[in-house]
């Protein structure tokens, strides 16, 4: 299933990577320009690029989140297997991303930097996502190398995965008949999947423009500079046209969150429902 969600989903993250990562007079005019000029010069599997990455440390990085995520409920229960406010499922959503951008932030610049090289061959950089993660440890070191963008991915999490599982968790009470226990209540496949949905989609209203921001920084050729430069690029951004900007690829991501997160939160809601039993 998750090996699914990365491969249906890879062509749509391409597109709003590259939209992200353009400037104003950027090369595509949008995301169907994009679409349309990548399968045009790299061919159809242009759109995959950068799919190794994401595919390789999907199941880690989803098992460490929902781990985290499932601690963090427990910790704030006033008695085992007690009610939480959505409050409180919003705040152990934004400590599991604290906990998950350990491993998102290497999986996803590598993702990036691949997304990012346009063309074949032998003009590309890097040949492979191995490749990339030593060539960055080789001229950059570890920390302004591979976990480029740490911070930004901390940053991003907090709130989107507070929006992440607070959404899903709403969708899923308001689907749960009068009277039952919405924790304990055999939702149908429908309804999870509605209810991880809304969570994906929640994921991204939350946090998408520092997504954007992320993208930028972890795509630069150098490390940034100074203990400000989230804000600099804020800045730099906001300055090419205001809020707009912010949201570059925002529809191909929602296009894709939709079946990913319905996906993602079926299989988990699955597997603990028969763990449980």
């Amino acid at each position: 299933m998750l090996v699914a969600q990365v491969t249906v989903g890879q062509p749509m993250d391409t597109i709003k990577t590259r939209l992200q990562i353009e400037g104003p007079s950027g090369r595509f005019a949008g995301p169907m320009d994009c679409f349309r000029k990548t399968i045009h010069n790299e061919g159809f599997l242009g759109l995959y690029k950068g799919m190794a990455s994401p595919l390789a440390g999907v199941a880690a990085v989803n098992a460490l989140l929902f781990a985290a995520y499932s601690n963090l409920k427990k910790v704030q229960e006033p008695y085992p297997g007690g009610p939480l406010t959505l409050g409180q499922i919003g705040i152990a959503g934004a400590g599991a991303g604290v906990v998950n951008a350990i491993l998102a932030s290497p999986v996803e610049l590598l993702k990036i930097k691949m997304q990012a090289q346009y063309g074949a061959g032998s003009t590309l950089r890097y040949s492979g996502p191995v490749d990339c993660a030593r060539q960055l440890i080789q001229e950059h070191g570890l920390r302004h190398g591979l976990m480029r963008g740490y911070w930004i991915t901390v940053v991003r999490e907090i709130p989107g995965y507070a929006g992440f599982y607070a959404g899903f968790e709403g969708m899923k009470r308001y689907l749960t008949p009068p009277g039952e226990n919405p924790a304990k209540y055999p939702h149908s496949l429908f309804a999870l999947m509605a209810s991880g949905a809304t969570g994906g989609v929640s994921y991204w209203f939350a946090c998408y423009p520092l997504d954007m921001l992320k993208s930028l920084i972890q795509n630069q050729p150098n490390p940034p500079k100074g203990p400000f430069y989230i804000l600099d690029s804020a800045r730099q951004v906001y300055r090419e046209g205001g809020i707009r900007p912010f949201f570059r690829g925002f529809s191909p991501t929602i296009i894709r969150a939709i079946p990913a997160a319905a996906a993602t939160f079926t299989t988990y809601e699955l597997v603990m429902r028969s763990l449980s039993a």
